[in-house]
């Protein structure tokens, strides 16, 4: 699998149009970034009430900051938007659904669309949101890059070879290196549907540069903002596993 090509830009790039049969067969998968404050900025006062369904409104209405609750509104209307126009719907169409949680077997798992050809996820951090759209299973993840103290209490949830190679790196070093592996891991563990009720120290992702493949799922670097880092996983049906 090639590098990822750098996201696209939701609200400075025309939105995507729509598939036609499916996701083209073997097509690559497309990444788009939001920036949570552009934005907002450009965003109509009334969207919200008119692209978001009721529950979606309610829970950002929850948000007791309103950063969280404008990061959420945001990411939300963005992912509807896109949605809408890969589907060829109205935003506030989009039929979602979850999948089967692998672990519980209860309706908690990946998000879905109903009946759509194609596969997407989510992650935000900051100011940024990370969509990533796919014709097979995808996960995405996005995170702010940590301090060298943070990173050392964190890496203690990693695989035993990742801790390894962190304490091998001058300190300078580890943020960057911790934020590649944190967000291949969690893409991975979003893709499967599990999320972090898996333990993040079973599979090993590395925190070099280039990442290790776990089974089927072949896991890509996104280059995003300064301060941040960015993976998504896709499942390949053509690896063993």
């Amino acid at each position: 699998m090639t590098p990822a090509r750098a996201p696209r830009l939701v609200g400075r790039e025309p939105l995507p149009t729509a598939l036609a049969g499916g996701w083209p067969q073997g097509g690559e998968p497309e990444t788009w970034l939001l920036s949570v404050s552009a934005f907002t900025a450009a965003l109509d006062a009334a969207a919200p009430g008119k692209i978001l369904d009721t529950e979606e409104q309610e829970r950002a209405g929850r948000f007791l900051r309103a950063e969280d609750r404008e990061r959420y509104t945001a990411a939300h209307i963005g992912l509807r938007q896109l949605l809408g126009g890969y589907l060829g719907v109205d935003p506030a169409a989009v039929p979602f659904t979850r999948e089967d949680c692998p672990g519980c077997g209860g309706p908690h798992g990946r998000p879905a669309v109903v009946g759509a050809p194609l596969h997407f996820n989510m992650s935000h951090a900051g100011d940024l949101v990370l969509f990533a759209f796919a014709g097979t299973p995808v996960g995405a993840d996005v995170e702010k890059l940590q301090s060298a103290s943070t990173v050392a209490q964190v890496a203690q949830s990693l695989h035993p070879r990742e801790r390894a190679e962190l304490d091998a790196l001058p300190t300078a070093d580890r943020p960057a290196a911790f934020g590649r592996c944190w967000t291949r891991k969690e893409a991975y563990l979003k893709g499967i549907g599990t999320g972090l009720s898996q333990d993040p120290a079973k599979d090993y992702v590395g925190t070099g540069r280039e990442p290790v493949p776990v089974g089927p799922w072949v896991l890509i670097d996104v280059p995003v903002d300064a301060g941040y880092a960015a993976a998504m996983a896709l499942r390949n049906p053509g690896r063993d596993g």
